[in-house]
């Protein structure tokens, strides 16, 4: 068994001010906004909606099909993907442009300021969903702008179910589009902020997405998350992280685990279980991509956590 995953990869250059954003923006000045941070730290790690997904896939026997672009200066992470045996054969790289960037500051209560250069991902939507590769579902994550219209319906088009999770992409769609994406999709997963603005956007209440779609998932850090699915409301309480590292990836470690269980069939309650598993594991390290855990280990704590897992599909 296959998902794909329609998304970004990406180089994110991380730094953490060990100060508090909120202590150096006057909210009276924010019209003439001019600061600067101290990041006395740096790194680069490998990054990307996609690359994050697939990497916590990866890690639970999954078997992650990525479609995304990436630049001339991305042999770095070919070599990565070939190195964790994530196949990159949907993975199409543009000459003449740059792998997408994304430099985050963190400060100290967690809070993040990124800014994105989206360089190949705006070509993404030249690589078009592959239909003849046995994939059994796939998520629509943050990328180009025509990659996500495209790939939805790519996917939608040859009867596959799909999540549509537009993250920090969904501030580029109208109300139409983004009622579009829904009556295409499977499963809806934001955040609580996001969950505000597709709202207010389709004019359409969380229990009204749910009405088209099998569940809508809003996540709310470690407070857990909860569940829409028609009439019904569930919460899934988050989990007690041994360490609070770095957030940045926290949720693409979430989608990773929702993915994974998605295609063992668990609800979608159960799906977000496992996927806080993963949120929880990530964040107790630095990097989107450096969290360490495989399949057993993460049953084990979600057996301690919420009891007994779900089955699993016997393996092909």
């Amino acid at each position: 068994m296959s998902s794909l995953i329609c998304g970004s990869l990406a180089f994110d250059t991380i730094t953490d001010f060990p100060g508090r954003f909120s202590e150096h923006i006057l909210p009276d000045k924010v019209h003439m906004l001019n600061v600067a941070f101290l990041v006395p730290t740096l790194r680069r790690e490998f990054g990307g909606c996609a690359g994050n997904i697939a990497y916590g896939m990866k890690l639970l026997g999954g078997e992650p099909r990525i479609v995304a672009a990436l630049g001339a200066d991305g042999l770095d992470y070919e070599v990565r993907l070939d190195r964790l045996n994530i196949s990159r054969e949907h993975v199409h790289v543009v000459p003449t442009a740059h792998t997408a960037q994304a430099h985050i500051i963190t400060d100290r209560d967690n809070n993040q300021i990124t800014a994105f250069h989206p360089g190949a991902m705006s070509h993404a939507h030249e690589q078009p969903v592959p239909t003849n590769i046995g994939a059994h579902i796939g998520i629509i994550a943050p990328d180009g702008r025509q990659a996500m219209l495209d790939h939805a319906s790519q996917m939608a088009a040859c009867g596959m179910p799909f999540v549509f999770d537009p993250g920090q992409g969904l501030p580029m769609f109208d109300g139409t589009e983004l009622r579009d994406f829904i009556e295409q999709a499977t499963w809806v997963a934001v955040n609580d902020y996001e969950a505000a603005m597709l709202v207010e956007r389709t004019g359409w209440s969380l229990h009204e997405v749910a009405q088209r779609v099998h569940s809508v998932v809003v996540t709310k850090g470690a407070l857990g998350c909860d569940v829409y699915e028609q009439e019904k409301h569930i919460h899934v309480p988050g989990l007690q992280a041994t360490a609070v590292v770095d957030p940045t990836g926290c949720g693409d470690a979430f989608r990773g685990g929702l993915l994974w269980a998605l295609e063992q069939g668990w609800t979608m309650a159960d799906a977000c279980k496992l996927g806080n598993v993963l949120g929880a594991c990530k964040i107790a390290s630095a990097g989107p991509q450096n969290y360490s855990l495989n399949r057993d280990e993460a049953l084990r704590r979600f057996q301690s956590e919420y009891g007994t897992p779900p089955a699993q599909r016997p393996m092909d």
